[in-house]
């Protein structure tokens, strides 16, 4: 797919890496520090998932049911790790916010991938609507295989449910 006015870096030719497929791998800035995936993960269930922006009510809601379900992530080995094109700073003054006014605290790291970088790698542009990001779940095996994929258009919430059962059921 061609993208039309992202980031530099992210006008690519990319595509939706497929099911079976070795995850790509990439180096990123996350809220947690630098992560190198998926050799960071290895011998972990890992989903890797894009929000369109931070401090938006859909994906506020969405981070703070992946909180509250981290339990049940971790008890399968499964991490998690968020992803937008917005800057470390950004996602850390967002999970700080959620934090102090939600009094939930968001764990996991998030990726800034503010240069669209990982984005345009994993396919996760939204197509005609800039450097944003579709709201993308790839769930990806402890041997870096992707084991599923869900992308939803910017104005559709996932179902946290159906990701659980889905990692349950693989």
């Amino acid at each position: 797919m061609t993208t039309t006015s992202a980031a530099p870096e992210a006008t690519t030719n990319a595509r939706i890496p497929l099911i079976g497929e070795t995850a790509p791998a990439f180096t990123a800035q996350t809220t947690q520090g630098p992560i190198n995936f998926p050799k960071d993960y290895a011998g972990k269930w890992v989903i890797l998932f894009s929000h369109p922006a931070d401090f938006t009510p859909v994906c506020t809601t969405e981070f703070m049911t992946f909180a509250a379900m981290m339990p049940e992530f971790k008890a399968l080995n499964c991490e998690l790790i968020g992803l937008s094109i917005d800057q470390v700073f950004s996602h850390m003054k967002w999970t700080q916010w959620i934090k102090e006014n939600l009094k939930v605290e968001i764990k996991f790291p998030i990726i800034a991938d503010d240069q669209g970088k990982v984005a345009a790698k994993m396919g996760m542009i939204h197509p005609g609507k800039g450097a944003n990001t579709v709201r993308a779940v790839f769930i990806v095996d402890p041997e870096a295989t992707i084991r599923l994929i869900l992308f939803y258009p910017q104005e559709v919430g996932r179902n946290m449910d159906e990701i659980i059962r889905a990692l349950r059921a693989l």
